[in-house]
């Protein structure tokens, strides 16, 4: 399939990796470079000022180095280097108070920034959350220091842990009819439950797991949570969800509408099939009732969710096969 790619996979930053494992590089580079600020205690936050036409496009706020905490090379996260050979950085920080800015995580804005702050930022948010949470070495409890810009750490015994990216699949499951009347099938989850201005709807997903093909994933998961067996499969693309360090792999999942709903109560609050129309009403902004008396809301649209949806909208196709 065709079309632009999830909200977080756009890739414009040059990661530079060269530049990891040398020191004297990342030293010299250090008082030229511009700094983004990551505050790992409050989930990620940075600061974005909003640009021209408010709420359609923000931009990361970067500081220079001088701005920043005083910090050691250990405690600096390389991230790259931007378009003009600047070198880019990432600190673990509270947030200043700054004029026109406002305090964001990529689940926020990530759909509001550009390519090169979408990158910037999922990258420092992942980054930042595995310091925070590897302190100490999982094999053998000793301290860890951050070494090789951020992207290792290492004890006193020379053990060596890297950052994890765990591999998840997130299915829109559809009727694959066309025409406003084609349905896909949402679910709020008990995670997700929300409150009495209404409960988040989004698609079905979960990790892979050991021994599994991430196909398979999607079969399991649709089946275990909404008791349904899929038709057929189509991959649409993947994206990075820094919370705390996933990459979702986005599928649409075809079945048989027929088949009777039997949601996993662990997992699923509710589950209920949506027309196109009803999709198009909430995105319009239009209340849609969740069948139990809540309004029914989507998916952040800087999730992979989202942008499956948006995929199913525009492609008003019937289902091309397996």
């Amino acid at each position: 399939m065709t079309g632009e790619p999830p909200p977080l996979a756009r890739a414009a930053l040059a990661r530079a990796a060269q530049h990891r494992t040398d020191e004297q590089w990342l030293r010299q580079a250090w008082p030229v470079a511009r700094v983004l600020l990551v505050d790992a205690n409050t989930g990620g936050q940075a600061l974005v000022r909003d640009a021209a036409g408010a709420g359609e496009h923000a931009e990361l706020v970067l500081v220079d180095p001088a701005q920043a905490p005083e910090t050691g090379l250990d405690a600096r996260i390389f991230v790259g280097v931007d378009v003009d050979g600047t070198p880019l950085f990432a600190v673990d920080a509270p947030l200043p108070d700054l004029p026109g800015t406002r305090r964001v995580t990529v689940r926020d804005v990530g759909h509001l920034l550009g390519d090169r702050d979408a990158g910037l930022l999922t990258t420092a948010a992942a980054l930042v959350g595995w310091h925070a949470r590897h302190r100490y070495a999982p094999a053998t409890g000793l301290p860890t220091r951050s070494v090789d810009g951020g992207w290792s750490r290492v004890d006193s015994g020379g053990v060596r842990i890297w950052p994890r990216t765990d591999p998840a699949v997130i299915a829109l499951v559809q009727d694959g009819r066309a025409g406003p009347q084609g349905r896909c099938l949402l679910a709020n989850h008990h995670t997700r439950r929300g409150d009495d201005h209404g409960r988040l709807y989004s698609c079905l997903a979960g990790y892979v797991e050991p021994g599994e093909s991430a196909e398979a994933a999607v079969a399991r998961e649709v089946a275990e949570e909404v008791g349904v067996q899929l038709s057929g499969l189509a991959y649409l693309g993947s994206q990075s969800w820094p919370f705390p360090g996933t990459l979702m792999l986005g599928y649409f999942a075809y079945v048989d509408a027929d088949q009777p709903i039997e949601v996993d109560p662990e997992e699923i609050v509710r589950a209920r099939w949506f027309t196109r129309a009803e999709v198009a009403a909430l995105l319009a902004g239009q209340r849609v009732d969740s069948g139990d008396g809540f309004a029914v809301r989507l998916a952040p649209p800087a999730s992979i969710a989202a942008f499956l949806i948006r995929r199913w909208m525009a492609d008003d196709r019937p289902n091309l096969g397996p």
